[in-house]
């Protein structure tokens, strides 16, 4: 059974930074893609970041320039280091990791339980 488990959320003051963490365990043949997701309260769970192959990252539009993804392939651990955080990056931040299983050989997808992330002064 693949599981993944964020770490890192928590309270900070505005222009402050954070650094999230989502390390995926188990018996897994490779990772594709592993990425963050957040949603705020009223709000649809949105893209915020992901990393394909370790490689090629996407990054939301209200994000670029202030948050970089990067991911260890050898931990099959990524990150979210967030700078310059502002209060609309309030939310509770999931991470997703999909990829293969050797046994049987087949794709998986999983979701973290989510890590919360409150910007207030």
């Amino acid at each position: 059974q693949v599981q993944v488990m964020e770490s890192g959320g928590g309270l900070v003051q505005p222009g402050g930074s954070l650094r999230l963490s989502c390390a995926a365990s188990g018996r897994i043949s490779s990772i594709n893609v592993m990425g963050w997701y957040r949603q705020a309260p009223g709000k649809e769970r949105e893209l915020v970041a992901d990393i394909t192959g370790g490689l090629t990252t996407n990054y939301a539009d209200s994000v670029k320039g202030r948050f970089t993804i990067s991911r260890d392939n050898a931990e099959n651990t990524v990150y979210l280091q967030m700078n310059s955080l502002k209060p609309e990056d309030t939310a509770v931040y999931y991470c997703n990791v999909e990829g293969w299983i050797p046994v049987p050989l087949s794709k998986f997808e999983v979701w973290g339980q989510g890590t919360l992330v409150t910007v207030s002064s």
